[in-house]
This record gives structure tokens, sequence and C-alpha cells, in this order.
């Protein structure tokens, strides 16, 4: 029964981040300019993220696993943000504004 609930669970997870991932491409591809591109995919990419984490962790063998998972999860939402704030700030100062 339980084992049950959690595939339930994860396949709704997993569900709702293939979402959020293909909200952030259709951003991307349809928003006129960088900067809100580049907010779009962000914000999006990284719910859709955790959702998919989340729902993986619901499948996770082990306690190892998990933290695998995690360590992944926060290395990739540092290095998104980072490169969001570079991209960014590159255009920021190929229009002058900056």
């Amino acid at each position: 029964m339980i084992e049950a609930l959690l595939a339930a669970l994860s396949w709704l997870l997993l569900g709702g981040g293939l979402l959020f991932f293909a909200a952030g491409s259709i951003g991307l591809l349809r928003f006129p300019d960088v900067c809100s591109r580049l907010h779009a995919l962000t914000k999006a990419d990284t719910l859709g993220l955790g959702l998919v984490v989340a729902g993986l962790i619901c499948r996770a063998d082990g306690p190892l696993t998990v933290a695998r998972l995690l360590l992944i999860w926060l290395l990739l939402l540092a290095s998104s943000a980072t490169a969001c704030q570079l991209l960014a700030r590159q255009v920021r100062e190929e229009r002058g504004d900056g």
C-alpha cells in the first residue's frame, strides 16, 4: 500500500517537473528579450528540477541515493543562478545600461 502511494506521488512529482520544464522552454522561445527569457527559464527550471528530484527521492533505494540527488540539485541551483546572473550582466553591459 505505501509503495503504491510512493509510486503515485513520484509520478505526480515527475509529471509536474516535466510541465515546468516545458513551460520554461516555451518561455525561452516566446518571450521578446533576453532578460525575460532568462527569468522564465531559470525560474521554471529551478522548480521543475526540484519536483523531479523530489519524485526521484520517492523512488530512492537508500539515504546515500537521497544525499546524491540533493547534492546534484544544490549544485545545479547554484550553477543556474550564477550562469543567469553572468548572462544578464553581459547583456546589460552590451546595451549600455550598466
